[in-house]
C-alpha cells in the first residue's frame, strides 16, 4: 500500500519513507509513525510523518503488521 492517503497511516504504523535529502536517490527508511504531519486527506508525493526515531519524511510504503 502506498502512502498517500491519510486515513491509511496511524501513529504505531511501521511504514517506510523517504527522507529529504534521499529524494533524488530514492533511498528508503523504515520505522514507525510517531505524528502524522501532513493535514491534508490526500497527498500526491505521499504524507509527511515524523518517525519515533526523529526523522521526517513522506510516506512511500505501508508495511503489512
Amino acid at each position: 500500500m502506498d502512502g498517500r492517503n491519510r486515513t491509511d497511516i496511524k501513529p504505531g504504523s511501521r511504514v517506510r519513507i523517504v527522507l529529504k535529502q534521499d529524494q533524488q536517490s530514492g533511498r528508503l527508511t523504515e520505522g514507525t509513525v510517531k505524528d502524522i504531519l501532513t493535514n491534508s486527506p490526500t497527498h500526491p508525493h505521499g504524507i509527511k510523518v515524523r518517525l519515533v526515531s526523529g526523522e521526517v519524511g513522506r510516506v512511500k510504503e505501508i508495511l503489512a503488521g
